[in-house]
C-alpha cells in the first residue's frame, strides 16, 4: 500500500495542516493501493508564501542560471524514468506505449525550455521604446490526471524559464505519481520555494489558487466547466489566465485518402491513451462515397485492439482512469443507442475476458448525425462517431460545427489539398496524415478549449509582462 503523507513547500516535504485522506485505485483491477493525504487552505497559504518569498531572487536570475536549472531539472527526472513508469502503469494504466512516450516527454520539456530561453528576446527595441519581458510573480499550475507528468513539468518548466516561481496543485487521483516526481524534482537543487506542491481537492486547494490575490497567474489543463469557474475566480484580481480544456476533435477523411496508411492512424488517434485525451479525434467524418469502406475497415481494426492490463506491452488500450469515469463512459454509449446511432464495434459493458477493472470496449457508432450529444459533448473514453459528408465545404461545416476547437486532423493524398482543408478549421492544430507531435508549436485551442498558448516561444510569452520604457 502506498501512503502519501507529505505535500512540498519552501523545498522540503512537509505534513499538511489539512485532515482530508484521499483513496488510490488500481485502475486495471479496481482494488484500493494507498491514500494520499491533502492539503487545505492553510497549506495553499503557506505554498504561496513560500513561492512569494523566492520571487524577487528568482526573477533576478539571468538567462544562463534559469537554463542551468533547466537542464538541472531534466537530469533529475532522467534518472527516475523506470519509477515514472512503473508509477504510471499502477496508478494510471496507460498503455505502454503511452507511458514511454509520457515519461520521456517529462524530462524533454525542460530541454525544450531550455532551448527556447536561449533564444528568447527578453529585452526588445521596438522603434524608440526598449522594451523588457518581465516575470509575472507567482504562477499557480493545476494538472489533471491524465497525462501527470508531462502537464506537470510543461508548466513548471515555463515558470523557470520566465523567472516566475511556482504552486502546482496536481490531481489527487495521481498522488503516487506526483510523490516519484517531486522526489525527483527535489533532488535538482534549486532554490527553496520556487517551486512547491501541494495535493488538495479543486474546490479547496485549486479555488484558493484561483482567487488568492498573490497568484499573478493561472495555468491549468482540465474540463472546460472547471475552466469556466477558475476564469470566473480569476477576473476579481485580475490574473493573467492559460486554459487549456475540452475536446471534441474532428477527423476529416478527404475523399482521396490512403485508407491502407490512413486507418490505423485514424482509429488510434481516437483510442490514444485509451480515449482519455483531450485532443482525441473522436469525430470521424467520412466522403458519402467511401463511408461504407471506412466503416468496414474501421471495424476490422478496431477487432484486432488489445484490451487489458497495460503491463502486458501488446495492449492498446487500457483502463479508464476510475469507477466514476467508467460509468461516464458507459453512460454515454447508452446514450449513442438512444439517439439512434448504431454500433458499427464495441457496447455496454466490459470487453469479453476482463471481469474486473474499468475497462471499456472500444467502440464506434455510425448513422451519427452531428446535431447528437455524442458527437458534441466530450466524453473521455474510447468512443467514436463515424458521420458523413457530401462534398468538402459541408465537411469543414461540420468539424467547426462544434463548441470546441482544441486539435483537428485531416488526412489525404494530396497534401496540398490537405493544408488548403487545414486552414479552414477552428482549431488551435491540426495535424495531417498523422505528423508526429511538434513540442516548440503552440497548443491551445480556440472556443471553448480554452484561452492563451503553452509550448515553446508563445507559451513562454504568456507567463511574461511586457514593460516599455520611452526616452
Amino acid at each position: 500500500m502506498h501512503n502519501i503523507e507529505h505535500i512540498y513547500i519552501d523545498g522540503t516535504f512537509v505534513t499538511p495542516q489539512g485532515q482530508d485522506v484521499a483513496d488510490l485505485f488500481a485502475p486495471s483491477t479496481g482494488e484500493k493501493i494507498g491514500q494520499v493525504r491533502l492539503g487545505n487552505v492553510a497549506d495553499t497559504h503557506a505554498a504561496i508564501a513560500a513561492a512569494k518569498r523566492a520571487f524577487p531572487a528568482m526573477s533576478r536570475t539571468s538567462k544562463e542560471e534559469r537554463i542551468a536549472m533547466l537542464l538541472s531539472l531534466r537530469d533529475a527526472v532522467s534518472a527516475r524514468t523506470e519509477d515514472m513508469a512503473a508509477a504510471m502503469t499502477e496508478e494510471y494504466g496507460a498503455p505502454h506505449y503511452f507511458t514511454t512516450f509520457s515519461v520521456a516527454r517529462t524530462a524533454t520539456a525542460f530541454e525544450e525550455m531550455a532551448k527556447t530561453v536561449d533564444t528568447y528576446p527578453f529585452r526588445r527595441t521596438m522603434g524608440r521604446a526598449e522594451v523588457s519581458m518581465e516575470p509575472l510573480g507567482v504562477v499557480a499550475a493545476i494538472t489533471p490526471w491524465n497525462s501527470n507528468f508531462g502537464f506537470i513539468c510543461s508548466k513548471l518548466a515555463t515558470a523557470i524559464a520566465a523567472g516566475s516561481t511556482i504552486v502546482i496543485k496536481p490531481s489527487e487521483m495521481s498522488a503516487i505519481q506526483t510523490q516519484v516526481l517531486t522526489e525527483a524534482l527535489h533532488s535538482a537543487g534549486l532554490p527553496s520555494g520556487v517551486f512547491n506542491i501541494v495535493n488538495g481537492y479543486g474546490h479547496v486547494v485549486g479555488a484558493e489558487l484561483s482567487r488568492h490575490p498573490d497568484i499573478a497567474k493561472i495555468s491549468f489543463t482540465g474540463s472546460t466547466a472547471t475552466g469556466r469557474a477558475i476564469l470566473t475566480a480569476a477576473a476579481d484580481t485580475f490574473k493573467r489566465v492559460t486554459l487549456e480544456l475540452g475536446g471534441k476533435g474532428p477527423q476529416l477523411l478527404l475523399d482521396d485518402v490512403d485508407l491502407d496508411q490512413a486507418i490505423p492512424k485514424i482509429a488510434m488517434a481516437g483510442f490514444n491513451n485509451s480515449g482519455q485525451a483531450c485532443v482525441a479525434g473522436t469525430r470521424i467524418l467520412a466522403p458519402e462515397s467511401r463511408y461504407d469502406e471506412v466503416a468496414s475497415r474501421l471495424k476490422a481494426f478496431v477487432d484486432t485492439l488489445k484490451v487489458g492490463d497495460s503491463r502486458a506491452e501488446e495492449v492498446q488500450i487500457g483502463p479508464m482512469v476510475s469507477e466514476k469515469q467508467w460509468e461516464r463512459v458507459q453512460s454515454y454509449i447508452r446514450l449513442g443507442i438512444q439517439e439512434g446511432a448504431s454500433l458499427l464495434v464495441g457496447g455496454e459493458g466490459r470487453p469479453e475476458g476482463l471481469e474486473r477493472g474499468w475497462f471499456v470496449q472500444p467502440t464506434i457508432f455510425t448513422g451519427v448525425s452531428n446535431d447528437m450529444r455524442i458527437a458534441r459533448e466530450e466524453i473521455f473514453g474510447p468512443v467514436l462517431c463515424l458521420l458523413s459528408y457530401r462534398d468538402e465545404e459541408e465537411a469543414v461545416a461540420i468539424a467547426n460545427d462544434t463548441d470546441y476547437g482544441l486539435q483537428s486532423y485531416v488526412y489525404a493524398t494530396d497534401q496540398e489539398r490537405a493544408k488548403r482543408v487545414a486552414g479552414q478549421l477552428e482549431t488551435g492544430r491540426v495535424v495531417i496524415n498523422g505528423a508526429p507531435h511538434e513540442p516548440l508549436a503552440p497548443f491551445g485551442g480556440f472556443k471553448h478549449s480554452g484561452i492563451g498558448r503553452e509550448f515553446g516561444t508563445f507559451g513562454l510569452d504568456a507567463f511574461m509582462e511586457p514593460r516599455a520604457v520611452l526616452s
